[in-house]
């Protein structure tokens, strides 16, 4: 009886750590980022985190890039160019 609690003791927070871990992978590497998007007219070109709640991203619509600042509330267009502009 006391092995079991031992192997409780060390198996039961390696698995929360793992699970923890899987879901912040999850949310840092967005789907759809590392896959590629095909044949879209929107695509997300890049995504920079700021902070713990925003992000910067670049992407491209009818062949302009956009720059978004984007949080929990709210998105914002901060930049707009043609395709070389912005390269």
């Amino acid at each position: 009886m006391f092995w079991y609690f031992v192997k409780l003791l060390i198996l039961l927070p390696l698995v929360g750590g793992m699970a923890f871990a899987a879901l912040w992978l999850w949310r840092k590497y967005q789907p759809g980022m590392i896959t590629g998007q095909g044949d879209r007219s929107l695509k997300l070109l890049e995504a920079l985190p700021m902070g713990a709640f925003g992000k910067l991203a670049v992407v491209e619509f009818e062949g302009k890039k956009i720059l978004l600042s984007v949080t929990r509330s709210r998105i914002e267009k901060i930049a707009e160019g043609d395709h070389a502009r912005l390269r």
